[in-house]
């Protein structure tokens, strides 16, 4: 088999002589070996050292339970609101012609230059109970700081260029020649991005969904600012694990930090498997 009938992840991807090759692969996995293995690995021997048995039941604790439920609702609701915006925000971006697309590219990018900490502050100081909006909510029965609704916000804010940011360079490299053909032919507004667009973005689209779900289940700077770390109420994974370790609850805080891990490690296998299937989606195409 020759290097051009290889798929294309296994081509090489310069001429370099092998010892350059094999040299940088090693150094770059010794790096990650200090920087990513050894503390995962101390992450789960530390959760098993006193058995199994003792790990599950410290997942079993209410607190922990709690943590665990409202982690996957944050999850649940942030993510698909997210895929909906991304898919909005790539639509109007890269199918129209308007004044305006560099600023709102800016802003959706906002997130990524703006620490956690202060995104969650800025909630604060919006929906916190001394701010006019603020007291009116909480005077309403609808409180947003120090309740769930506070969480999802800071969450949706700090996940929401993900999904949008995955899909506009695929939406531009495929152009509008297709979604004007389908027109021309007939197709309504729906029935073109079912049959033409959305196929064509899937796997960027489930990318970027599995970015955003780790993120959002990992967030911690934000979500510190605006739950108020309240026991079995607005405590996230993250959070709990903070809170086990500084009450010397080694096993429940490393037991919990391995579910995440593990939670992480089966995203970012999910996302893998998407690398790899649109790398050989791309190689299939290039061929015919």
């Amino acid at each position: 088999m020759t290097e051009t009938t290889l798929p294309l992840r296994w081509r090489p991807a310069t001429t370099e002589p092998a010892l350059v090759r094999w040299g940088l692969t090693v150094l770059c996995l010794a790096v990650l070996g200090v920087l990513l293995f050894a503390p995962l690995i101390a992450v789960f021997a530390e959760a098993l050292r006193d058995g199994v048995a003792l790990a599950i039941a410290s997942l079993s604790e209410p607190d922990a339970r709690s943590a665990i439920r409202l982690t996957l609702l944050v999850a649940a609701v942030v993510v698909p609101l997210n895929a909906a915006f991304g898919i909005a925000a790539a639509w109007a971006i890269t199918k129209f012609d308007w004044r305006g697309k560099p600023l709102v590219l800016t802003l959706i990018d906002l997130p990524f230059s703006v620490s956690p900490v202060v995104a969650g502050l800025m909630f604060v100081l919006l929906f916190g109970a001394n701010s006019a909006l603020g007291a009116w909510l909480v005077a309403h029965g609808y409180p947003i700081v120090f309740a769930v609704p506070g969480i999802m916000l800071a969450t949706l804010f700090i996940t929401f260029p993900f999904v949008a940011r995955e899909l506009i360079p695929v939406m531009l490299e495929q152009g509008r020649a297709e979604e004007e053909a389908a027109l021309t032919l007939g197709a309504t507004g729906w029935r073109m991005f079912f049959t033409v667009t959305l196929p064509n973005i899937r796997w960027a689209l489930l990318y970027g969904v599995l970015l955003c779900n780790a993120r959002a289940m990992g967030e911690f700077g934000a979500v510190a600012v605006v739950s108020g770390k309240i026991r079995g109420q607005t405590t996230t994974m993250p959070l709990m694990i903070e809170m086990f370790y500084n009450e010397y609850l080694s096993v429940a805080a490393f037991t919990m930090a391995a579910l995440l891990a593990l939670l992480a490690f089966v995203t970012l296998t999910l996302k893998t498997a998407l690398e790899w299937r649109y790398a050989d989606q791309l190689a299939a195409n290039h061929r015919h």
